[in-house]
C-alpha cells in the first residue's frame, strides 16, 4: 500500500507539473495577442474546486461552489493581499483572469473568452464578438494560441533533459565493455538473439550506450541488429513484426535484455561457506560442480538447485585457476557479496556544460519522440490495444520509493507523450483545433461555432471512452488476469 501511495503521489505531481506548463502555453499567448482568459484551472473542478484566487477582489477562496442561481460560494475566504482591478484602458490583463485548483487530478484547462472549447458550447457566442476575445482574432494568432501547449510540454522535456545531463550526466557501460554480452528475454530469443551475444551495431550504425532509446530501437521491425556470437562470429538479426506485438502485452516493467555480469567477489561473509572454503576478495567463480557459471545468470539457478550440498567451485584466483569445495546452505547461498556491473566494467561518463546540455537534451527529446511516434501503430493491433493502460499503467512507471533522478526521466517522457497525444486532429484535443484552423487558413473560410461545437462533442465523447477503455485495462489487469 505504501509503495502504491508514493506512485501515486508521483504520477500526481509529475501531472501538476506537466499541466501547469501546458496550460500555460496557451495562456501566456492569449495574454500575448490580448485575449481575455477567463478561468486558468489546474485539474479539474466538477462540482467544486479546491482553491479560487480572485486577483480583482485580492481573495483566495477555499472549497468554492456555484449554487442552483448561479452564486459563487465558499467554505471560507481569506484576504490575501492587494485588489487588482481591471485596467481602466480595457486591455485584457492577468487581472481578468480566475485562477483555480480543481480536485480530479486528470488534466486541466484555460478557458479563453471567446472560444468553443469544454466549458463553452456556440450558445454562449450567441452576442456579437469582442476585440479582446479569441474568435475575433487573426487566424495565425489563434493558431498559436492552441499550439502554444504542445510546444511548451515539448520545450519542458527538453528543459528536464538537458537538466538531467547538467546535474546527473551520462554514466554507461559501454557495450564495447560488456564483455559477457547481454541477456535476453524469451522473445528476444525467439526472434533469433542468444544469450552471450554481444551487441555491435543497428542498421549498420554502432550501438551507443547514451541512448536512451537503444532498447526500443533494437525491437522496431525491420532493424537490421548486428551481434558477436561466441566471442568470434559475427551474426546479423532482421527484426519482425512479431517481436514487437509480443512485447507490448508484457507491461512497462518488462526488460528484453539485460547486461550479463561475471561472478566476481565483493566480500565474504563470516560463518559462511565461501568464508569456510577460503574464497577471497576478486575471486572469481566460473563453474560449481559440472555446471559452468560465466555469470550470475547461470551462477544463482545452481546454487538453488543443490541447497545443502558441498560442491567443487572452480575459481579464477589471479588469473590461475583453482577448485575449491564449498559448502551450500538450505537456502542456497554461500556468504558472498558480489561486485556489481559498474565496479567490473569499465565506465564512461559524460558531464555536461550548460551550453553542452542543451544540444543534449534536445537530442535526448527528440529521440524519444521519434520512438514514440514508431510505435503507435501497433497500438491498433490486438497486442497493441491489450497493452493500452490508463492512470495505474502511468503510475507504475514510477519507482516504489522518490527518487529525483527517475521522476525527472519519466516526467520528461511524459511530457513528450502529452505534446504528442495533444498534437493528434482529434476534436477535443489541441489537434482538433489546429486542424480546424488549418483548414480556415487554407479556404479562407472559418468553420462556425455550431461545426466547432458538435466536433468538440464527438471528440470529446471518443477520449473519454479512450480514458474508460484505458483504465478499464488497468482495473483487468490488476484484479482477473
Amino acid at each position: 500500500m505504501e509503495s502504491t501511495l508514493m506512485k501515486a503521489l508521483q504520477l500526481i505531481v509529475a501531472l501538476l507539473i506537466l499541466v501547469t506548463v501546458h496550460e500555460f502555453g496557451h495562456y501566456i499567448f492569449a495574454r500575448i495577442f490580448g485575449i481575455k482568459v477567463n478561468r486558468f484551472y489546474l485539474f479539474f473542478n466538477p462540482w467544486f474546486s479546491l482553491l479560487k484566487y480572485r486577483p480583482d477582489k485580492g481573495t483566495l477562496e477555499v472549497i468554492g461552489w456555484t449554487d442552483k442561481d448561479g452564486n459563487d460560494k465558499a467554505w471560507k475566504t481569506f484576504k490575501v493581499g492587494k485588489t487588482y482591478p481591471p485596467r481602466a484602458d480595457g486591455k485584457q490583463s492577468w487581472r481578468n483572469t480566475l485562477y483555480g485548483l480543481g480536485w480530479l487530478p486528470l488534466g486541466g484547462y484555460c478557458d479563453i473568452a471567446g472560444m468553443v472549447d469544454e466549458t463553452k458550447s456556440s450558445k454562449d457566442l450567441e452576442s456579437e464578438p469582442q476585440p479582446w476575445e479569441f474568435r475575433s482574432k487573426a487566424v495565425h494568432k489563434r493558431f498559436m494560441v492552441m499550439v502554444a501547449g504542445v510546444l511548451f510540454n515539448f520545450i519542458l522535456a527538453i528543459v528536464i533533459y538537458a537538466g538531467i545531463a547538467i546535474h546527473w550526466g551520462d554514466r554507461v557501460v559501454p557495450f564495447s565493455a560488456m564483455t559477457e554480452g547481454m541477456d535476453f528475454s524469451q522473445e528476444m530469443q525467439d526472434a533469433g538473439f542468444r544469450n552471450g551475444d554481444r551487441l555491435l551495431s543497428l542498421n549498420g550504425k554502432p550501438l551507443d550506450a547514451k541512448d536512451y532509446s537503444v532498447s526500443w530501437d533494437i525491437v522496431q521491425p525491420g532493424a537490421i541488429v548486428e551481434v558477436l556470437r561466441n566471442g568470434r562470429d559475427t551474426v546479423n538479426i532482421e527484426i519482425t513484426d512479431h517481436l514487437l506485438s509480443s512485447i507490448l502485452p508484457k507491461g512497462n516493467h518488462y526488460q528484453p535484455m539485460t547486461i550479463r555480469v561475471p561472478v566476481i567477489i565483493a566480500d565474504v561473509q563470516p560463518g559462511e561457506g565461501a568464508k569456510a572454503a577460503g574464497l577471497l576478495k576478486t575471486d572469481r567463480i566460473v563453474k560449481v560442480g559440472n555446471d559452468t557459471t560465466p555469470t550470475i545468470t547461470e551462477f544463482l539457478p545452481v546454487l538453488a538447485e543443490n541447497k545443502g550440498a558441498t560442491l567443487p567451485f572452480v575459481i579464477l584466483r589471479d588469473g590461475k585457476e583453482e577448485t575449491i569445495d564449498v559448502s551450500i546452505n538450505d537456502n542456497g547461498k554461500i556468504g558472498i557479496q558480489m561486485l556489481s556491473p559498474s565496479e567490473i566494467f569499465d565506465i564512461e561518463e559524460v558531464h555536461y556544460s550548460f551550453f553542452a546540455a542543451i544540444p543534449r537534451g534536445w537530442e535526448i527529446g527528440t529521440d524519444r519522440l521519434t520512438s514514440y511516434v514508431s510505435s503507435l501503430k501497433l497500438v491498433f493491433s490486438k497486442e497493441g490495444a491489450q497493452s493500452v493502460g490508463g492512470f495505474g499503467t502511468l503510475g507504475s512507471l514510477f519507482p516504489d520509493s522518490w527518487n529525483w533522478y527517475t521522476f525527472w526521466q519519466i516526467t520528461a517522457f511524459l511530457s513528450v507523450i502529452l505534446a504528442f497525444m495533444n498534437i493528434i486532429p482529434i476534436p477535443g484535443l489541441d489537434g482538433g483545433y489546429i486542424l480546424f484552423l488549418l483548414i480556415e487558413l487554407i479556404t479562407r473560410r472559418k468553420p462556425s461555432d455550431k461545426v466547432l461545437e458538435y466536433a468538440n462533442m464527438i471528440g470529446m465523447a471518443f477520449i473519454f471512452m479512450l480514458l474508460i477503455y484505458a483504465n478499464g485495462n488497468d482495473i483487468y489487469r490488476l484484479f482477473i488476469k
